[in-house]
């Protein structure tokens, strides 16, 4: 009876020990989403400021030629 309690427990933790490599790649994997999401709204701001630089830039060629 001792013999097949250990060997259950060792069951059980072993289960327990895969299951946080899965944790740990949704952690990683949501770590991944956040800097891409925070990428994406640099970009746009970034991209909306250049396009409105060139604009101006574009227009004072312009005005000047």
């Amino acid at each position: 009876m001792n013999r097949q309690l250990i060997k259950f427990h060792s069951r059980v933790v072993k289960a327990l020990e895969g299951g946080e490599r899965g944790v740990t790649a949704i952690e990683y994997g949501l770590i991944a989403v956040l800097i891409a999401v925070a990428l994406i709204a640099g970009a746009t701001v970034l991209g909306t400021n250049l396009n409105s630089l060139f604009s101006n830039l574009g227009a004072k060629i312009t005005t000047t030629f």
